[in-house]
């Protein structure tokens, strides 16, 4: 790999949407890490707010922060060589129903002090100076960060459109371009999100995205799975969380009906709308349910056709969806709906405008299969690193920091 941007000896904080103890992907904890191997990092748990201390009081998570906040428990630990993780010793306020908006940024400002100073006393803690702030999407809570810890730099990471679901619409569309605008640089994953934060602010970059990608290896797949052995083929197969507001019903209702040669396997775990839907109705489609993330290439092996039927709508349209770059490392011919976030896959993804182009390019994906497609596949996967996003952040922050 030829020389990178780098940034190194750095301390750098990390604040997000979601905790170091995660179970799913994690573009902030991928991105914290890779931070680890040349800089100090402190990884910082969202603080709870009241309505979730009530309503998750029994899980494990919360009674620690409880025990945190009556002195029992550090909230500072090593979590890997470089990086620390904190939880903050606070509980906010729950405001985000507040129609107000005068009424909502008065508490906001309250809550965003609150945080701030924890995140303060762990930053004092470790001796960290000149610290290099990068915020994972979250909107409001570190609001008024730059004002409150006054970082050397502060970045605005957006890896999702936020702003389409409700939870984060009352008050995001007002916010999200304040943030933007008042972060010395913000970063994306998806040139869509790029454009959008380069509306606010001229130092917007596209950073692409990573991929753990070790266990998307073929070779690696002792055998077929079970459930899979009575299912006859050409198999096109989907493998993810089957939620109807990121996926189209209607468009797989409509290429399963045509391709009827076709056994459309759906691996994952369904939401209400999928549990309704006519799709269980038809005898060529197939839910296999929820799988481990572990077993997830073991089926991918054995589509023909890999697919990602997203649906349109603004919570979707600026994805990056990692599920392309597991389909690819796999080799897999994939079809997926057209974006203009999905432009990064179009010389290796066969992107379909309408459920007729599903139905073409599906059929099309199969016959037009061969070794040196999927070898070509594989290769353009296995380039979306961590490393790579991360060298791509550490050249967006030189650029915005010099300008």
């Amino acid at each position: 790999m030829s020389e990178m941007p780098l940034i190194s000896g750095r301390d750098i904080v990390v604040i997000g949407l979601q905790a170091w103890d995660v179970d799913i992907g994690s573009n902030c904890k991928n991105i914290a890490q890779e931070f680890a191997r040349h800089n100090r990092v402190l990884y910082v748990n969202y603080p709870l707010d009241i309505i979730t201390l009530i309503r998750e009081r029994k899980l494990k998570r919360t009674q620690d922060v409880i025990a945190m906040i009556r002195g029992q428990m550090d909230n500072l630990a090593e979590a890997g060589n470089n990086i620390y993780t904190f939880s903050p010793a606070t509980v906010l306020l729950s405001i985000n129903k507040m129609k107000s908006p005068s009424l909502f940024d008065s508490l906001n400002r309250y809550n965003n002090r609150k945080y701030a100073a924890e995140v303060a006393r762990a930053v004092e803690r470790l001796g960290m100076k000149d610290v290099i702030l990068f915020n994972d999407n979250d909107i409001f809570r570190p609001l008024y960060f730059k004002e409150y810890l006054k970082p050397a730099v502060s970045v605005y990471y957006s890896r999702d459109n936020l702003i389409g679901v409700n939870y984060w619409k009352l008050h995001g569309e007002r916010l999200e371009p304040q943030l933007i605008a008042k972060s010395d640089l913000c970063a994306a994953n998806s040139t869509y999100l790029a454009e959008y934060c380069r509306k606010y602010n001229p130092n917007s970059f596209y950073v692409g995205q990573g991929c753990e990608l070790d266990i998307f290896d073929e070779d690696k797949i002792a055998s077929k799975p079970e459930d899979m052995n009575n299912i006859p083929g050409p198999v096109v197969g989907y493998v993810g969380a089957l939620n109807g507001l990121r996926l189209d019903i209607k468009c797989i209702e409509y290429f399963a009906a045509k391709l009827k040669n076709w056994s459309v396997v759906l691996v994952g775990p369904e939401d209400e709308s999928f549990m309704k839907s006519p799709l269980h109705n038809m005898n060529n489609v197939y839910f296999l349910g929820r799988k481990d993330a572990s077993q997830l290439p073991g089926y991918i092996k054995y589509f023909d056709v890999c697919i990602n039927p997203q649906a349109i709508n603004p919570v979707t349209i600026g994805n990056y969806p990692r599920k392309i770059d597991e389909y690819l490392a796999m080799g897999k011919p994939v079809v997926a709906t057209k974006t203009e976030a999905m432009s990064v896959f179009s010389g290796h993804t066969y992107l379909a405008a309408s459920n007729e182009e599903y139905v073409q390019f599906i059929t099309k994906a199969k016959e037009e299969n061969s070794p040196d497609l999927a070898a070509a596949r594989k290769a353009f996967a296995r380039e979306h690193t961590w490393e790579k996003s991360t060298s791509d952040i550490y050249a967006a922050i030189k650029t915005a920091v010099k300008s």
